[in-house]
């Protein structure tokens, strides 16, 4: 459990610049006066998110397997890590959106908490929704990431473009796009989008097992 957590910690440490980016943006970002829709900016901090599996994928990998770390160590180390930054995330952005947002009150302040849905179910339960979605979206990237030095994560950004192509412009396939969006994100139903991302979490974090236990430095 110690190495697990020095990992976290050397985790962390590495991503200093995705947390200066976001920090950044968050507090520098501003939406023109004159809109009557402003968004929120606690909607930055998901770029957290968005950031952190690139250097935990591209830089903390080979930095922790030369020091010595076990694969099974890093990858339970990433998992925590993200477990963390998803709970930390979405504290940021439900206190920006409890006691910031508010401060506006000539514009109708747009947070993503809302344009999901999640907020309809209480603030308690928007905080999980969000914690749960920011982890599957990390573990996602995670794994999507760890394959692109072989041939499958080829395979799977040429599948991810073309659904994107293919389903965008034809109706009935736009819907079942549409769909699985609504399933995974624009969920207002708690228990029910809760566990359909811890449950594709848990999956694709044994597909990120399978495909780590195949990759070399």
């Amino acid at each position: 459990m110690k190495s697990i957590l020095a990992i976290v910690k050397r985790i962390y440490s590495s991503n200093i610049i995705s947390f200066i980016l976001t920090a950044a943006v968050v507090l520098c970002a501003t939406t023109s006066g004159d809109a009557e829709i402003a968004l929120s900016n606690g909607n930055y901090t998901w770029l957290l998110a968005a950031l952190a599996p690139f250097f935990v994928v591209f830089y903390d990998y080979t930095k922790l397997l030369h020091l010595g770390a076990s694969k099974k160590d890093y990858f339970i180390g990433s998992l925590m890590s993200y477990g963390a930054l998803a709970v930390l995330i979405s504290l940021a952005n439900t206190l920006i959106h409890l006691v910031i947002d508010p401060f506006n009150q000539t514009q109708t302040v747009v947070n993503l908490m809302e344009l999901c849905g999640w907020t309809q179910n209480g603030i308690a339960a928007a905080f999980l929704q969000q914690t749960a979605f920011l982890l599957l979206a990390m573990i996602f990237l995670h794994v999507l990431l760890s394959m692109q030095p072989y041939w499958y994560g080829w395979a799977a950004d040429v599948l991810l473009a073309a659904v994107i192509c293919v389903f965008t412009p034809i109706a009935p396939l736009r819907q079942v796009l549409a769909g699985f969006f609504r399933m995974v994100m624009f969920n207002a139903n708690a228990p029910v989008h809760l566990g359909i991302c811890l449950l594709l979490s848990a999956a694709l974090s044994l597909g990120g097992l399978a495909v780590l236990k195949r990759k070399t430095l």
